[in-house]
């Protein structure tokens, strides 16, 4: 029997204002990234070995493995992650708030070794292409 992919989530790189800054979130640090959110997502066991893609100008750009989840003192929770973005192939995403579940056969597969971003398409022109439904 086909072991099920685990469960990911999707979540817009706020604040960004490029591709770049959202890598230099990576970069320094201690190993555990942390992201506040007000209510621990329902299906959070199915993300177990799952991880956090980050959307850029309406493209999913990378992926953060997710260690686990955490509650706060206040009632929130934390979104713990590993502090490294692994670049995906780009792929169209709308803009949402929060985050929003994504499914691992619906994930874009991870870029290879000598692959690059740089030299996929453009999140822009990935977007715009996506509304001529030709990606």
């Amino acid at each position: 029997m086909a072991q099920k992919m685990p469960l990911n989530i999707t979540k817009i790189a706020y604040g960004a204002l490029s591709r770049e800054e959202v890598l230099g979130w990576f970069k320094n640090g201690p190993a555990e990234m942390r992201l506040t959110t007000r209510y621990l997502p329902k299906r959070h066991e199915e993300m177990q070995s799952g991880s956090l893609y980050w959307i850029y100008e309406h493209t999913i750009i990378g992926r953060s493995p997710i260690i686990g989840f955490e509650q706060k003192d206040d009632g929130r929770w934390w979104i713990k992650l590993e502090r490294k973005l692994i670049s995906v192939e780009p792929r169209p995403k709308r803009a949402h708030q929060g985050w929003r579940y994504l499914e691992g056969e619906n994930a874009p597969r991870d870029l290879g070794e000598g692959e690059s971003a740089d030299e996929q398409l453009p999140p822009n022109m990935v977007k715009d292409l996506a509304k001529l439904g030709l990606v």
